[in-house]
């Protein structure tokens, strides 16, 4: 088997999920399913000082308030975001702890398994 080969046939899991797990991390894959979602997630993630107003979002997007506001909820739910009302605005922060377990999911093993 070549380097590449091995490499590119790199298990993905470090082991089978269980159903629980694998029902969690649909809940989050679901969530950030959706293309607008996907961007909210990571403009709040790559904002200054970890953490966005609820106005610095709503600009990037043809849509209405109301619209941007469901999405958030549906990050929120899913445990991606949480978020604290300041006066008017609400500002949002990325839950590290669950998008690390979607980054998890991702990442190759260093060592193949073994057959």
């Amino acid at each position: 088997m070549t380097a590449n080969a091995e490499v590119c046939c790199a298990p993905i899991a470090r082991e089978p999920l269980s159903e629980s797990d694998a029902a969690d991390l649909a809940a989050l894959l679901k969530a950030v399913a959706d293309p607008v979602r996907l961007r909210l997630l990571s403009m709040i993630g790559s904002h200054p000082g970890g953490e966005a107003c609820v106005c610095d979002l709503t600009d990037a997007f043809d849509l209405t308030a109301p619209t941007i506001s469901h999405h958030l909820k549906v990050l929120r739910t899913a445990g991606l975001i949480d978020s604290e009302r300041r006066g008017t605005w609400v500002y949002y922060w990325i839950v590290t702890k669950q998008v690390t377990r979607l980054g998890a999911l991702f990442t190759p093993l260093a060592e193949p398994a073994t057959v």
